[in-house]
């Protein structure tokens, strides 16, 4: 790439956590680093998975399993749940819990469920407190959050044919090709799918498009190469996939709703 001697990295400084509250709501994006998390959960919890993230954890049980965390996935832990989980890498993720005291509907815990409005919602949730502004309505939008994770009729997120090993395989041929182009296709191809069936099979499993969801992909990358501060923005979209440094600042304004400089501060 011109202009650059070497691959660009991120810097070791983390994106920080980024929190709300509003009523007895507390509203927290958690950034995508690696975690060992092991509690008793003391107030049941909403979670949102905006990325795909994989590792182990043990929920309500003593058997630690693997785990993968799809994206767009709804999640939820009642009080007095017992959770373990690490992750190598993790993932964004939105969290909202009631500081009150008061519960939230549900008793058993769950993750990986699929809903267009919770969807709506969190990437809503995700770009106010990008942008930190005041006058949100964090009370209705956590309330509505809260409604979607007690519809018990919401399905799991996964499909028959995007198994876990098929979309940790896509994931890996995602990042390891995101300074170029990727096309569905290929995507189809390396499945074993056809570009039909991988096109339907994707969807049910994350509620987004592939073409959306390798978006996603190139700026969450971009994301963390903007925490080295010394790298260019031009450099930054050439490395994840942007054909400029202008089609970088239109998709994180319409996807994040603020501009790369923005975020980096």
């Amino acid at each position: 790439m011109a202009g650059m001697t070497q691959p660009l990295r991120p810097s070791p400084a983390n994106e920080p956590v980024r929190r709300a509250e509003a009523g007895p709501w507390a509203i927290e994006l958690l950034p995508a680093n690696a975690y060992d998390a092991r509690y008793v959960a003391s107030q049941s919890a909403i979670g949102f998975a905006f990325d795909s993230q994989r590792g182990v954890h043990a929920i309500g049980s003593d058997r630690v399993r693997p785990f993968l965390a799809t994206p767009n996935g709804l999640a939820f832990v009642p009080a007095g749940c017992d959770v373990y989980s690490t992750s190598a890498r993790g993932g964004e993720y939105l969290r909202v819990v009631r500081t009150d005291g008061l519960p939230l509907a549900g008793a058993q815990p769950f993750n990986n469920r699929n809903d267009r409005q919770a969807t709506a919602l969190a990437l809503g949730m995700r770009r106010a407190l990008l942008r930190a502004s005041p006058t949100d309505e964090w009370e209705a939008w956590a309330l509505a959050l809260a409604a979607r994770a007690a519809d018990e009729a919401l399905p799991a997120a996964h499909g028959d044919a995007m198994t876990a090993r098929r979309l940790g395989l896509l994931d890996e041929f995602i990042d390891a090709g995101l300074d170029g182009p990727l096309s569905v296709q290929a995507m189809a191809t390396l499945l074993g799918l056809s570009e039909g069936y991988f096109l339907r099979a994707f969807k049910q499993a994350t509620g987004q498009s592939p073409h959306s969801y390798l978006i996603d992909r190139r700026l969450a990358r971009a994301r963390e190469l903007l925490r080295n501060r010394r790298a260019r923005l031009a450099d930054i979209a050439l490395a994840c996939g942007f054909a400029s440094q202008a089609h970088l600042a239109t998709a994180f304004k319409q996807r994040l709703g603020l501009s790369p400089s923005a975020l980096r501060g």
